[in-house]
């Protein structure tokens, strides 16, 4: 006998994750709508395994600080940028992705006005940052959506991967941000951030950048 169980009725503690395999495309999308859009789970889906996450306040922290910092760097160099958060891109019957943080930056301009999420209007996000806390990043999803630049954030390090030949590999250097060594500075922020707060860490790193 198979027993119907809600998913609603799931409870997940903070820092855990579920796998549940053999989903549909239409399952996922079931899912997606009985959660609805105020919930602190996140869900990553690619070709039939949905993965399930709640992360921990440790999860949290340190990609919230780095979006805080991506916002401070581009708005010191004058460029366009817009914060879409967790939004949960689709690439229909393969891929659904809800980054911990992704911005637009290059492709700002072509979303503006965009209420509804469709990749078959606007594309992927430019940046995503993910800090694999609680899971690891799901590369085959990202390469479904087709995310340019990625930043992947764990013990007090940082990572940056760029999309390239339909794969996904490691640099030394954003091209966000070419001038800029990311992987060596931004660790330092974060910790800053953490032990003397956000707001004097970024006050800093507008002086030391200028």
């Amino acid at each position: 006998m198979t027993i119907a169980i809600p998913i609603k009725a799931i409870q997940l503690t903070a820092g855990s994750v579920i796998s549940i395999h053999h989903l549909t495309w239409d399952d996922y999308e079931t899912i997606l709508t009985e959660l609805g859009e105020s919930r602190c789970l996140r869900l990553t889906y690619y070709q039939g395994t949905l993965e399930i996450m709640s992360p921990l306040a440790i999860h949290e922290r340190p990609h919230r600080i780095i979006a805080d910092i991506v916002k401070t760097l581009l708005d010191m160099e004058g460029r366009d940028w817009d914060d879409f958060g967790s939004t949960t891109f689709k690439r229909p019957k393969i891929a659904g992705v809800e980054p911990d943080t992704c911005f637009y930056i290059q492709n700002a301009a072509q979303i503006r006005g965009c209420i509804h999420m469709d990749l078959e209007i606007y594309p992927p996000p430019d940046l995503v940052i993910e800090s694999d806390v609680t899971s690891l990043t799901n590369f085959d999803a990202y390469t479904a959506i087709g995310v340019p630049e990625i930043w992947i954030y764990n013990n007090n390090q940082l990572k940056i991967y760029i999309f390239e030949n339909g794969n996904y590999k490691e640099v030394l250097n954003s091209p966000t941000f070419p001038n800029l060594s990311l992987v060596d500075m931004i660790p330092v922020w974060v910790q800053q951030a953490i032990e003397r707060g956000a707001s004097k860490m970024l006050k800093e790193l507008r002086n030391q950048i200028s």
